[in-house]
């Protein structure tokens, strides 16, 4: 075995650096890649390791891995950031790379966040990938679809890695408070308290060992050393440790936040949103109810509100939090401000209850796809009226099944744009009835 990178942490580096799995079997959350028989263990069992992309979020252990590449394949560990380094570093640790090659070392080069790196950027690793002067291994939490370079995605193996899920937290957790040598043990603990810190991690393990470090820290010296949920509690004061994303505080504040935008209460609603975040909600669950939201409750009176809301998630997700919070704050108001219908939420329903009442209604033959003679003979889009052939470009025929023709399911408020989809409404209507006046949509 190769020098072993673990043991030159410093004694008292963050928790997080001195848990890190020294083996396979100490990684936990990804067994799909690290159990007895996974495709991932099988390369690095039989010394067969190509360049490879991790993609996964925060804290799930691409770097761990990345490490344990490294020390099971005994190649030199070179850690590299395409955050604060540029072409000009690659050249230099290529070059120690190639000297390290003659010397019959191998080099394995972790390069974190390497969706950073442009398209040239990350062309110059491309020759030494190809012709093994180090084993490339690439970090990123972004698709690598969009983000690496396709020659080098070609070249490269991707494994993906998931949040880690509460049990997988909980063995973390119970892991540094065993430890002796390198965590907190031997440490004495509520579940209640391990599991607070476990269910706000989001998946993080770093997070939870981060949480853990402090809540003990602020026990001082306390004897016995028992950690309880008060102690979390109180040593992360107003922290996402004290969100219980279970309990009944959570969908107590969700609820205020929803029924805040409903009632057009721009005030209250921010005020929620506010209470929501400072308690370590995760934005991306504000953010999926308030894309629900743009749909149920404000729907065709403003369809730029479902816009405004996807758009304030790509911009939390550009830039993060603190500055993508604002993005946030910002289609909060506009919902709050919207014009509110849920006439397609109801539409929507009624549309679904009669598909679970009458599954299996026929396709009437005139509006049917006939890409076949027997089709053809069979009547299949028979009778079948073109609608952009009429100057209305409307024409009067039905397109429900015969069970249900004359089904409204789809009622327009007066409310924001949807009067004006009723009065286009009432001009088709117009037209089949032969009712109309000449001006499309009706009057204004």
């Amino acid at each position: 075995m190769g020098e072993d990178l673990f043991e030159s942490l410093a004694p008292r580096a963050p928790l997080a650096d001195r848990m890190r799995p020294r083996t396979l079997d100490e990684v936990h959350g990804q067994d799909h890649l690290v159990a007895p028989g996974a495709s991932f263990r099988k390369l690095l069992e039989g010394d067969r390791v190509p360049s490879m992309i991790f993609w996964g979020p925060p804290g799930s252990g691409k770097t761990t891995l990345a490490r344990l590449v490294a020390d099971l394949t005994e190649s030199k560990f070179v850690a590299f950031s395409a955050v604060t380094s540029g072409v000009k570093e690659v050249r230099e640790l290529v070059g120690q790379a190639q000297q390290d090659r003659l010397m019959g070392k191998r080099t394995t080069l972790f390069v974190d966040e390497i969706h950073r790196f442009n398209r040239a950027q990350q062309d110059a690793f491309l020759p030494h990938v190809e012709n093994g002067t180090i084993i490339l291994i690439g970090a990123t939490t972004e698709n690598p679809s969009f983000e690496v370079n396709a020659a080098l995605l070609s070249r490269s193996q991707v494994f993906v890695l998931n949040p880690l899920d509460e049990p997988a937290i909980r063995k973390v957790l119970d892991a540094a408070a065993e430890d002796e040598e390198r965590g907190l043990g031997p440490l004495e603990s509520d579940d209640e308290a391990l599991e607070l810190i476990a269910r706000s991690s989001e998946g993080d393990a770093r997070r939870a060992l981060n949480g853990l470090e402090v809540a003990v820290g602020a026990m001082g010296g306390r004897v016995p050393r028992h950690l309880n949920a008060d102690d979390v509690r109180g040593a992360m004061g107003s922290k996402s440790l004290l969100y219980d994303k279970r309990g009944e505080e959570h969908y107590n504040l969700i609820s205020a936040f929803h029924k805040s935008l409903r009632g057009s209460d721009p005030q209250a609603s921010l005020y929620w949103l506010a209470r929501m975040m400072a308690s370590g909600e995760h934005p991306h669950y504000i953010l999926r109810r308030m894309v629900r939201f743009a749909s149920e409750d404000v729907g065709n009176a403003d369809p730029r509100a479902l816009t405004v809301t996807l758009a304030a998630r790509e911009s939390y997700d550009f830039l993060g939090s603190p500055e993508g919070d604002l993005a946030i704050a910002q289609a909060t108001v506009y919902l709050a401000t919207a014009p509110k219908s849920n006439a397609v939420y109801s539409a929507y329903s009624e549309a679904q209850t009669d598909v679970r009442e009458h599954p299996n209604l026929p396709v009437p033959l005139h509006i049917r796809n006939a890409p076949t003679r027997l089709m053809n003979e069979l009547g299949y889009g028979k009778g079948y009226r073109y609608a952009h052939d009429d100057p209305d470009g409307y024409v009067d025929q039905d397109y429900l099944p015969d069970n249900l023709k004359g089904r409204q399911y789809y009622q327009p408020t007066n409310r924001g744009y949807e009067k004006h989809i009723q009065a286009l409404m009432d001009w088709w209507a117009g037209l089949s009835k032969g009712t109309s006046g000449s001006e499309e949509g009706g009057e204004e």
